[in-house]
């Protein structure tokens, strides 16, 4: 049990007040942060991170800040949305620009930090817009020391902490001391972590009263106690201020907590080990610490319990890039504590896979797409019709303009996309598709080639860079399990090297299996390509999306069983198409009942005959649209009518 008695019955669990950033990350591991060339964006902050980490582990958590009404203001909001955090505190500055952080990984010990937060929106939040009756919807609020730094920032913390009392709310408050954001070192010094002052401390003194917790390292302890280098000293300042409950950070040490009188040695107190993994990135740690503490507390753990979370919480993001990004979820938690973990946490393929598949991403129960990621078949349709293959970006423009008719008169929203080359071909279509909220799905094999090639590079991880983080990786192989040794050998090598580069850029992979004719066994065929997916699970490979030609009733339970077996997390399967006609495709679609089946993605029976027709001058723009429209309806409706008599 812990002395924090924590209301019930509340809307939140948990608000914070302070910090908003976007963090920008160098990706250059080992160079000073001049040096760096690229860079990550991330959610950033220390009560963003503590708002985005709880909700991560299941929490109904809620920032109160402030950003800009610009580009980055919307990312933080939007971000923080889309995990499950209540964004209807965050105020909207007309003036102020949202604060941005420049980080970097020198070496294990050096972490530079430059914090460009001249007059931002977060440190200009409005303590009039703090709202009384929010607060009270709140079962717990965390605020953070830099907002206690200038007099609105504090008035808004006084705001926020006088509602907080009155409605019984555990008030938490995070140290966090930064010396650069309190104007006391040069502005590149944004990674010192300490400086002695008698005014932060008596500023922080003065508040200290009004909290239940305090949560700091032993260097913020100091700044709060006000005795340097005496943790103990500087802890009994700090009980003679308050009766708060104290969390002393301390590092691989693991962490103490004191609920009452001051001991005479720090180790005489409770005392919770902490985790030992190879350090990364430090930065963020302690908001992954705090994350994991609330969240535990929040649900009435114990400090043994609510300790081992935090400190497993801190471990996990330590050995990552991020700090919001990186922080765990509930499954990364529970294999953590299993006990077949891998010792070195960036080995730990399991632990990887959770941390990409059950994170918070866009939900597609269903899905139906049309595809023209084609080529040579529209290069093809321009030799057959006489026509210059020049035409063919604006014609594929007119099929995303038949898509989109689809998507508003079946109500498809959420349930659709669009499969296109980013070539010479499907470049300005894809551009036009992209952003839409669609499911939008683009090739890299090069077309027909067996064994498997890449189209337009021999570095397919390089490519990946360029592309944007909504765009599914799709790769169609022509591949047999039967097939020769070498080929197989080799086709399996580019798939394997496909699937790392899609883990290290963070796109979702759809991989596409189409038996070679040659092989093809009547009858076999779902045994076949069954055996295909499950040769690729022996191999590691662990795709979001299998694309997969129709097979029979079976054929699909079986295939949900083997995912269930392999990986749950698996989004699922679409049908191809195969240039089959409409009606055959309506039949297929009535064996595909299993769930595992999340809808069908489509090219040629849709587009072939209106294509050529347009190609040759037969037709206009309006009728292509209409035609292929009329074909794409015709197959969503067969889709979710098909477990009809």
């Amino acid at each position: 049990m812990t002395r924090l008695t924590f209301p019930e019955g509340r809307d939140f669990d948990l608000a914070c007040l302070g910090r908003l950033a976007v963090d920008l990350y160098a990706e250059q591991f080992g160079s000073p942060l001049e040096d760096a060339r690229t860079m990550a964006m991330y959610l950033g902050g220390s009560s963003a991170n503590l708002a985005f980490g709880v909700a991560r582990l299941g929490l109904r958590s809620a920032m109160l800040s402030r950003v800009g009404n610009e580009q980055m203001g919307r990312f933080l909001t939007r971000t923080l949305q889309s995990n499950g955090c209540d964004v209807s505190q965050v105020q909207i500055d007309p003036q102020r620009l949202t604060a941005l952080v420049l980080l970097g990984i020198k070496d294990r010990d050096t972490f530079p930090l430059l914090f460009m937060r001249e007059n931002c929106a977060d440190m200009a939040i409005d303590a009039a817009g703090i709202d009384e009756n929010f607060i009270a919807r709140c079962r717990a609020l965390a605020i953070t020391g830099t907002h206690l730094s200038t007099p609105g920032t504090l008035a808004a913390s006084h705001a926020a902490l006088s509602y907080a009392k009155k409605h019984g709310v555990v008030r938490v408050l995070d140290i966090d001391y930064r010396p650069v954001l309190w104007g006391l070192t040069s502005r590149g010094a944004g990674e010192n972590r300490y400086v002695a002052d008698a005014s932060v401390t008596q500023k922080l003194q003065a508040v200290l009263p009004q909290f239940d917790l305090l949560v700091g390292t032993e260097e913020e302890f100091f700044i709060a106690g006000g005795a340097p280098n005496d943790l103990m000293a500087s802890l009994r300042a700090v009980r003679a201020l308050c009766p708060a409950t104290l969390v002393v950070k301390r590092g691989a040490a693991g962490c103490t907590v004191i609920e009452g009188d001051i001991p005479q040695a720090i180790d005489d107190a409770p005392t919770f080990a902490g985790e030992r993994v190879e350090v990364l990135n430090v930065l963020g740690a302690g908001d992954a610490f705090l994350s994991g503490l609330l969240a535990s507390l929040l649900r009435g753990s114990d400090w043994a319990e609510a300790t081992q979370t935090a400190n497993a919480c801190g471990a996990i993001v330590v050995s990552r890039h991020a700090c919001s990004q990186a922080m765990p979820t509930p499954p990364e938690l529970a294999h953590w504590f299993s006990g077949s973990r891998n010792p070195q946490v960036d080995a730990d393929r399991e632990l990887s896979h959770l941390h990409r598949v059950t994170a918070a991403r866009p939900v597609w129960n269903e899905l139906c797409v049309m595809a023209f990621d084609h080529r040579s078949q529209f290069y093809d349709l321009c030799m057959q019709a006489g026509a210059p293959e020049s035409r063919i970006p604006a014609l594929k423009k007119l099929l995303v303009n038949a898509a989109e008719q689809v998507v508003d008169a079946c109500q498809l929203q959420g349930a659709t996309g669009v499969l296109i080359d980013g070539g010479a071909y499907g470049a300005d279509a894809l551009a036009s598709a992209t952003g839409r909220g669609w499911w939008v799905g683009r090739p890299v094999e090069l077309p027909g080639a067996r064994p498997l090639r890449f189209d337009g590079t021999r570095s397919i991880g390089s490519a990946l860079v360029h592309w944007p983080s909504e765009h599914v990786v799709k790769c169609l192989v022509h591949y047999h399990p039967d097939d020769a040794y070498g080929l197989r050998l080799e086709q399996e090598q580019k798939v394997l090297e496909l699937w790392e580069a899609t883990r290290a850029s963070g796109h979702e992979l759809l991989m596409e299996i189409i038996l070679p004719k040659a092989l093809v066994v009547a009858g076999e065929e779902d045994a076949a390509v069954l055996r295909a997916v499950k040769r690729f699970y022996n191999l590691g490979v662990k795709p979001e999306w299998w694309k997969l030609a129709p097979m029979q009733h079976q054929g699909w339970e079986s295939l949900q069983a083997l995912i269930d077996e392999r990986d749950p997390a698996c989004r699922g399967a679409v049908i191809l198409g195969l240039n089959q006609p409409i009606a055959h495709l309506v039949d297929s679609f009535r064996q595909a009942t299993n769930p595992v089946v999340k809808g069908f993605m489509v090219g040629r029976s849709l587009w072939a005959h209106a294509s050529l027709e347009w190609l040759a001058g037969r037709s206009t723009d309006a009728q292509l649209v209409a035609e292929v429209a009329h074909n794409f309806t015709t197959l969503v409706h067969a889709w979710r009518k098909r477990r009809a008599p």
